[in-house]
């Protein structure tokens, strides 16, 4: 099953559920992947479709958002506020593929390396483009930049 499919049905249910709280996130989600859409169709990509890698992406960005957004809220003393924040995170994060552990992501940018074949610092353009067409979504890239860098630095 398609990710959009997922959001849907997870949507349905929040409804016959009367769930409230899940239901907000889930049309916050199913409101960026139609943004998504009507993007690609202003580009004048008509029979252009958001892919589950788009989705991921979309996924990914609306949990650092609120990730942030706790931690303002929390250093602000706004702690019913980043509770909500936190709880937005629980929800979109069920969509989400398992997150590698630092091991895991390790040798995944090594392998990235050797498929790609870098050398210098001049290859990591390269480097993290594998490793996003390949883990997207199961891995921070602000936390693995810095590490492809020092293994090619």
């Amino acid at each position: 099953m398609d990710m959009r499919s997922r959001v849907m049905d997870a949507l349905k249910t929040a409804m016959k559920e009367k769930d409230a709280e899940r239901l907000s996130t889930l049309r916050l989600i199913n409101a960026a992947i139609k943004d998504m859409d009507i993007d690609l169709r202003g580009k004048g990509e008509e029979d252009a479709e958001v892919t589950d890698a788009d989705v991921l992406g979309i996924l990914g960005k609306m949990v650092k958002q609120r990730q942030e957004s706790a931690r303002a809220y929390e250093e602000g003393g706004r702690l019913e506020l980043a509770e909500k924040e936190l709880s937005e995170i629980t929800v979109i994060e069920e969509f989400l593929p398992r997150q590698l552990s630092e091991e895991e992501t390790a040798a995944a940018v090594e392998a990235a390396i050797a498929e790609v074949g870098a050398e210098s610092i001049r290859d990591m353009g390269k480097v993290m483009g594998v490793l996003k067409a390949q883990y997207t979504g199961q891995m921070d890239f602000g936390m693995v930049g810095p590490m492809v860098k020092a293994k090619l630095g």
